[in-house]
């Protein structure tokens, strides 16, 4: 409920104007950065819904689409660029060029008429909205108490799975309507109108008009005090020399390929395999990123009973992240069973279990690392789960006509079982270093 409070906006606030005070401004906050990660992953998905079309109609041969997921994964490989900017310029600046440039690179797309032309878009498309992840992970650690941040990076990453559930109905009633080309410019437009959104509404928390002093005040006193921010800069080399890095580097290599599995090839698969025209696929196709929506909040709503009960805050995640890779064991049998129902509601298990264990992994981030250097740990992070993402792609396009696609489904059912075993090994929790000093 907003209170309108008579008193001169700091300089910069929209309009000049005075700005009215928000009780829980932070949900408010996370809740205008889940819009962006919304049409970021609508804008990302156009292309593998059209992708039936597309190749079609432009004669582009599976190997070569391969090649074109592969150019996004090596652009988006580059989000350590992306959170050191956004680490270095400011959250507000530095996201809102990221989102311009996405917008007007998948505009492009349009005008490609080749399987290099979208290799070329796509690899920059990549690079821009490789952004979205170490903003969100920056406005969690911001924004939000330790308690609280399970559930804030829960709700950012339902961004994620409802832009990947818009895709296939937009983006099939753009080419039903006007055409494929059409598509892409839709997308495109609606990135540049969240732009205008977010330089109207968004200030840091410190220099914002509409924080109340309570609020402030509950989000100083929920924060660790070893993770408050330096003022010396982030230094990758020392990031990277941390053994909590690579615990969350790791799982999120082997991780990363079911969500690019699900947005890339899963219209291929149940358009080349199981027979699905157009419109099954745009009745079908969002059915996994729905229960992945559900698995965004599985995580934090697990960690948070077990901290009720007893159990640090890093373990908590951790066992998150285990349920989450024991139930992805079921997408081994996507390919085994007849039916293409049967095979429908594996995926979606597998959708539910990967955001379970996903956002759990990505949200350690901001409780393992200080606040300015949050955002470029989670550009490292998501380096390495789109680097795993890229490698699993090829292998898809280099062997799927020899070997079809169930020794893939297989391989992702086993491999978030070695990230949680990296996982317990690697990362540390300070809660008990603490008590060990102690």
């Amino acid at each position: 409920m907003a209170v309108a409070v008579p008193e001169r906006a700091p300089e910069g606030s929209p309009g000049g104007a005075a700005m009215p005070k928000l009780k829980a401004l932070r949900w408010w906050i996370i809740g205008l950065v889940t819009l962006g990660a919304v049409i970021n992953y609508l804008t990302r998905s156009t292309m593998g819904v059209a992708a039936p079309t597309l190749l079609k109609e432009l004669g582009i041969s599976v190997t070569e689409y391969s090649w074109i997921t592969s150019a996004f994964q090596l652009g988006i490989m580059l989000q350590p660029i992306c959170g050191y900017v956004l680490d270095t310029l400011g959250l507000r600046t530095g996201f809102a060029v990221f989102a311009v440039a996405w917008s007007l690179i998948a505009m492009a797309h349009g005008l490609a008429n080749s399987w290099q032309g979208f290799a070329v878009l796509r690899g920059f498309l990549g690079l821009a909205e490789g952004s979205a992840q170490p903003a969100g992970m920056k406005t969690v650690a911001i924004w939000f108490p330790a308690k609280e941040r399970g559930f804030a990076g829960g709700v950012f990453n339902i961004g994620a799975s409802i832009g990947s559930v818009l895709a296939p109905p937009l983006v099939v009633w753009a080419v039903l309507v006007w055409n494929w080309r059409a598509a892409f410019v839709l997308t495109g437009v609606m990135g540049l109108v969240w732009v205008v959104l977010w330089l109207a509404f968004y200030r840091s928390p410190e220099k914002h008009p509409s924080m109340t002093d309570e609020e402030r005040a509950v989000i100083a006193a929920g924060q660790e005090a070893h993770l408050e921010a330096v003022a010396a800069r982030p230094s990758i080399l020392s990031i990277l020399k941390q053994g909590q890095f690579w615990g969350i580097a790791l799982p999120r290599f082997l991780a990363d390929p079911t969500w690019g599995t699900l947005a890339f090839w899963v219209p291929l698969y149940l358009s080349q395999t199981r027979g699905f025209d157009l419109k099954q696929i745009a009745l079908f196709a969002w059915m996994p990123f729905v229960a992945a929506d559900l698995g965004c909040m599985a995580g934090p709503v697990i960690a948070l009973f077990l901290q009720k009960r007893g159990v640090t805050l890093i373990n908590a995640r951790r066992i998150a992240f285990t349920l989450g890779a024991v139930l992805m064991t079921g997408m081994m049998f996507v390919g085994k069973v007849e039916s293409a129902y049967a095979a429908i509601a594996l995926l979606c298990l597998g959708g539910f279990a990967h955001q379970t264990l996903s956002v759990t992994v990505i949200t350690m981030a901001s409780d393992l690392f200080r606040r300015n250097e949050v955002a470029t740990v989670a550009g490292l992070a998501g380096m390495m789960g789109n680097l795993g993402l890229l490698l699993f792609s090829l292998l898809i396009g280099g062997l799927v006509a020899k070997v079809g696609y169930d020794p893939f489904f297989i391989a992702l059912g086993v491999l978030d079982i070695l990230g949680a075993i990296l996982l317990w090994t690697l990362v540390k929790d300070p809660a008990a270093r603490a008590k060990a000093a102690a």
